[in-house]
């Protein structure tokens, strides 16, 4: 799959437009907008059609002419295509027709959409020379930089809150980097790295790879629609914690339009969030264009990013397309974990449950037509947030091994 030169442009400031090179920066120094890949979009157009993908690997790098490497990846060839399930008993319980559940909780490696994100940043690191990967983590990110830094043969230091969910811990710590936890919330700890990141010149996936690593995330777009028949759908609701994934979702559809691989996008987009950390949803709520920090109290600890680095861009994508946003309670939360294993046998961490009873929420209200498709993003394997939902479902029934006990073991549960 190589490409002959590199279809990177450079980067730009998505507010002033200025160009800057294609290196390891992220903020613009003239009015300090955060800077964005810009293609060489009438070559891809030259490269790419619907053949041409679908005879490709079944991983992210199908999409390799919308993502900012050079050369050849260096992870990520197994990470990508999760299934896309037609949710019929879901869909049934909220009352939608043609609903999707787009299952990220089974990415390979480390079982979120994570997995993507980083692939594509380390790629990056490593044609730019870097040999160390860190990043600011509530939990996935810190998972998936710990295992594809270890195959990409990069040291790894990762930073996390104290506070974070063990299940989210171990699987960091198995693939044995430097874990460096916290005292503080996520904005605190990503505080801490832009001042380490100032000192040690190492690849800190979300800050000064951040233009990159952002990239990753329109292939779950790219992966939708080609998996929905080469068409973007109606609604989609998507969880939000930095904003990002939802910006470059919208992203992907609109190139992929624009590169004539589907009909023109009329999706309408949806943030979900927690109520203890919606800054994004109130702003939209609102109809402000300030994200308004807030300090996140909120089980779904994935999402608990009260300063949102795409906040803005998100509110304006909502605007853009037409969409809403909700903010669900800790309760519904749990009870959206439940629901969706329940109807549709996927077991989602906190986001998951988040996007789920936002859905919920969004479909009562009739933002979510009946009648017209909707895929929800189920972003994260609900085995890391195991806490969660523990005291909240049943216990197994003990018995001694004789088929009496076992009888009146059953007519007891019936009675």
């Amino acid at each position: 799959m190589a490409v002959s030169s590199s279809l990177i442009k450079g980067l730009k400031c998505r507010e002033c437009g200025r160009a800057f090179p294609a290196q390891a920066i992220y903020v613009c120094d003239y009015c300090f907008g955060s800077l964005e890949v810009d293609y060489d979009y009438d070559r891809i157009k030259g490269q790419v059609s619907r053949e041409t993908i679908a005879a490709r690997a079944h991983s992210i790098w199908r999409y390799r002419e919308f993502l900012p490497i050079d050369g050849e990846p260096t992870v990520g060839f197994d990470t990508g295509m999760t299934p896309l399930l037609r949710a019929r008993n879901l869909g049934e319980a909220l009352g939608l027709k043609e609903l999707y559940v787009k299952d990220d909780s089974v990415c390979h490696p480390t079982l979120s959409f994570k997995d993507r994100v980083v692939s594509v940043a380390l790629s990056r690191a490593k044609e730019l020379g870097f040999d160390t990967a860190s990043c600011a983590s509530t939990g996935n990110l810190a998972n998936a930089v710990s295992a594809l830094s270890a195959r990409a043969g990069m040291k790894r230091v990762i930073f996390i809150p104290a506070d974070l969910e063990m299940g989210k811990v171990v699987n960091s710590l198995v693939f044995a980097p430097t874990l460096v936890a916290v005292e503080g919330n996520y904005d605190e700890v990503n505080r801490l790295c832009a001042e380490i990141g100032a000192r040690h010149k190492w690849a800190f996936v979300n800050i000064n790879i951040r233009p990159y690593y952002a990239e990753g995330s329109k292939t779950y777009g790219f992966e939708v629609a080609e998996q929905l028949g080469w068409r973007a759908p109606k609604h989609i609701v998507v969880p939000a914690a930095s904003g990002s994934l939802l910006v470059k979702i919208w992203k992907g559809f609109k190139e992929f339009h624009a590169m004539g691989l589907i009909p023109k996008p009329e999706t309408r987009m949806y943030a979900a969030q927690a109520a203890g950390c919606g800054p994004i949803v109130e702003a939209v709520e609102q109809g402000s264009d300030i994200i308004k920090p807030v300090k996140p109290k909120t089980i779904a600890k994935s999402l608990a990013i009260g300063n949102p680095a795409d906040g803005y861009y998100a509110a304006d994508a909502i605007r853009e397309t037409g969409g809403w946003g909700a903010a669900v309670t800790d309760d519904e939360i749990v009870e959206g974990i439940k629901l969706l294993a329940a109807t549709e046998g996927v077991f989602t961490e906190t986001a998951g449950g988040v996007t789920v009873a936002a859905a919920r929420k969004l479909a009562a209200a009739g933002r979510l037509p009946k009648n017209e498709s909707v895929v929800i993003c189920i972003t994260g394997q609900g085995l890391k947030t195991q806490e969660a939902v523990m005291h909240r479902i049943g216990k197994p029934i003990k018995i001694k091994p004789t088929l009496k006990a076992f009888e009146e073991a059953m007519e007891r549960s019936a009675s």
